[in-house]
């Protein structure tokens, strides 16, 4: 029986954390997975030993004491009764698997757990069952219009052959993923189903600019409007409104409209701004009157 590198299965160090730990498991586990790999009896084997080498690490306890004893398993006894004898004064007929749990040898072929990790971990390690495991992740992406997710809407997906009734909520933006947990694959041995993860391409096919919920937008407004003042009408994403341009309007004035941005991500009735940005647009092809008119100005300007 051979010692057991479980941090070399996953492909990390001793100083790994947590996270490290879960990232490369969900990682190895769905490259063997049997849903990858079907009838593949090597690539079976490699997800077993994946599950195991999880089984210990992600535990902080297991982990411990694989650490602690490590490559020196086959003498755990011996360090575990002089322990004892040192702190506790107990007697040599004393010896007890470190790990609080005797293991019986003896194999059990159809146990999802090596002889290795019975012999640390105790007979309550071996299954006379096979081990249930999560179904892998389904991933999708979806691709909408920015003027498609400015209202809650609903969708039907077709993931696997499975058609799958999805709302999308107001206010997604591109680029993010949503979880639905339990529309993935089948687990292994009745365990759990998988996730269906949902990433969002989202195209802009409007006029506006969307800087998360708030909207940017450039209007032009004539000449004389700028100067004398006016009412003008403008497209926001719920429909036109009115705005009163005040006189002597400069041109890259902005103004802000208050509500009248893009909704916010799962929260009801709540909106960004939009924000207006002024552009003059000068008259062309000026009529001879016109231009007379426009040098008298000049003139009165400059007296």
């Amino acid at each position: 029986m051979e010692f057991i590198d479980y941090y070399k299965i996953l492909g990390i160090d001793k100083s790994a954390t947590e996270a490290d730990i879960k990232k490369a498991y969900r990682k190895m586990a769905r490259k063997f997975h049997p849903d990858v790999n079907p009838n593949d009896k090597q690539a079976e084997v490699k997800f077993k030993e994946v599950n195991e080498a999880n089984e210990v690490l992600s535990n902080p306890e297991n982990r411990k004491k694989y650490d602690k004893y490590g490559k020196d398993w086959k003498h755990a006894d011996q360090y575990d009764q002089q322990s004892r004898q040192q702190n506790y004064g107990g007697s040599r007929n004393q010896q007890q698997n470190p790990f609080g749990q005797s293991y019986q040898g003896g194999g059990n072929e159809d146990s999802d757990f090596s002889d290795f990790f019975g012999s640390m971990f105790g007979g309550g390690g071996r299954r006379g069952n096979q081990s249930k495991f999560r179904g892998q992740d389904f991933n999708a992406e979806l691709k909408l219009n920015l003027s498609e997710v400015y209202k809650t809407d609903k969708r039907t997906l077709t993931v696997n052959r499975k058609n799958i009734r999805l709302t999308i909520p107001a206010g997604v933006t591109d680029g993010q993923e949503i979880k639905i947990k339990g529309y993935g694959a089948d687990g292994v041995n009745g365990g759990p189903k998988g996730d269906l993860n949902i990433k969002f391409n989202i195209t802009n096919d409007t006029l506006f600019v969307r800087d998360g919920k708030n909207l940017y937008k450039t209007i032009d407004i004539d000449l004389y409007t700028a100067l004398l003042g006016g009412d003008i009408t403008i497209d926001t994403m719920s429909g036109q409104v009115k705005l009163k341009v005040a006189p002597e309007t400069q041109n890259g004035v902005k103004v802000k409209l208050k509500g009248k941005g893009f909704p916010v991500y799962k929260k009801d009735d709540e909106f960004g701004d939009l924000y207006l940005t002024y552009q003059i647009v000068l008259p062309k092809d000026l009529t001879d009157q016109e231009k007379d008119l426009f040098v008298q100005l000049s003139k009165l300007r400059t007296s």
